[in-house]
């Protein structure tokens, strides 16, 4: 599978200087984790479940967690978790009757010629992890790992270990995604104590882990909060100082962190604004098409396109979504610009060993080696998933080009 590798040979040819790579489910942890970009949500207890996941890889969805916590009702699971049986073996028989090889090239937009995402379930108990590995049989094979949720260090073991369990049993690599959203960790007086935990625990399962997630919809319920869709994460402080602590003991360029991403965007249709004429002022767009700026107005995009580059900007990457409209926009977003590109080719070469400063190529800041130099290994990781933009091609090229199916 590859990020835009829903749409055509030539559309990509004509969007990116430097195009995304190909990845399997096999690829190296550190590349899956870059890779997950928009992982979008559903309930496990879809009926239709195995058909979705095609549709949205069809529609450029490359990771997905089927879920048995918070959106299904308590007394849903034992049917819920029957169902992701009975789902997982559909799409293993349709797998082994595909055969191997890449399936989107030449048939973009059909959920029949769409390679299945990275798949994980979002379980409620460690007990769940065993249990459902050995009840998938064969079908194990499409699974790609676990969401744990309510992650402490306590809680957090029994989960890991169970996932070591269940990785003896199946005999394949399974990630673990821990969710970051217990009350603990929100509140000042157990913050540092919670988050030092967490970080002994995940450090003992690196190779395991892929990505933290973040809870942002538990942290606002702990005071009763909700942020209305014209404010970002970053608007209501308590939950931003939660964001900036987690990245401070877990998301450090030292070798030592984790990708962690952003929070779930949780609105999708259109509400009463108070900031409506925003979007045509936004940074974001400037410059760019009168229809678009039209259409993230009525679909209520504009909160969320600043929220996508204020997680970047605080040392997130990829994205909860519960929405498929939010997938097109988180990756459009992640596309690597020429310029950004640039800059980190010339901070990273060989002859710039030294350190020093330079000029930028775009004549417009200034790149100096040493302090930009974990920013610039970064920027060319994700480059290696999503790609790098043409000179002339922006985000509104990309998004289009991510919404033609």
């Amino acid at each position: 599978m590859r990020h835009f590798g829903h749409i055509s040979p030539a559309a990509r040819e004509g969007l990116f200087h430097r195009e995304p790579s190909t990845f399997t489910a096999e690829s190296p942890a550190k590349m899956l984790s870059v890779a997950l970009g928009a992982t979008l949500y559903s309930p496990a207890t879809r009926p239709s479940l195995a058909e979705d996941v095609l549709k949205q890889a069809a529609r450029g969805v490359v990771s997905m967690v089927l879920c048995l916590e918070d959106s299904i009702d308590d007394a849903e699971v034992t049917d819920a978790e029957a169902n992701l049986i009975r789902q997982f073996a559909a799409l293993a028989a349709r797998d082994a009757a595909s055969g191997p090889g890449p399936r989107y090239e030449g048939d973009a937009g059909s959920a029949a010629g769409a390679d299945v995402p990275l798949l994980f379930i979002r379980v409620r108990e460690p007990a769940q992890i065993t249990d459902l590995v050995r009840r998938l049989g064969d079908s194990v094979r499409m699974l790609s790992g676990f969401v744990l949720p309510k992650f402490t260090e306590e809680r957090g073991r029994h989960f890991l270990e169970a996932l070591a369990e269940a990785e003896t049993a199946c005999g394949r690599r399974l990630f673990a995604m821990p969710v970051l959203e217990s009350p603990e960790l929100l509140h000042l007086e157990t913050r540092g104590d919670i988050l030092r935990g967490i970080a002994r625990s995940v450090d003992k399962y690196r190779d395991r882990v892929l990505a933290l997630r973040l809870g942002v919809t538990d942290f606002c319920s702990a005071y009763g909060l909700r942020r209305a869709p014209d404010m970002t994460a970053y608007d209501v402080h308590i939950v931003a100082s939660v964001i900036a602590d987690v990245v401070n003991v877990l998301g450090r360029a030292d070798g030592t962190g984790f990708t962690i991403t952003g929070p779930v965007w949780e609105y999708f249709r259109r509400q009463e604004r108070m900031f409506k004429p925003q979007l045509r002022r936004s940074p974001f767009l400037e410059g760019r098409a009168e229809e678009l700026r039209t259409a993230l107005i009525e679909h209520d995009m504009d909160g969320l396109l600043r929220e996508i580059e204020l997680d970047r900007a605080n040392g997130l990457l990829g994205k909860t979504c519960i929405h498929p409209s939010h997938v097109a926009p988180v990756h459009a977003l992640s596309v690597v610009s020429h310029e950004e590109f640039t800059d980190a080719q010339d901070i990273l070469s060989p002859e710039r060993g030294g350190g020093g400063v330079l000029r930028s190529a775009y004549t417009n800041k200034m790149n100096e080696v040493k302090p930009h130099r974990a920013w610039a290994e970064r920027t060319l990781q994700r480059a290696e998933v999503f790609g790098v933009a043409r000179e002339d091609v922006g985000f509104v090229d990309l998004l289009a080009a991510g919404l033609t199916n």
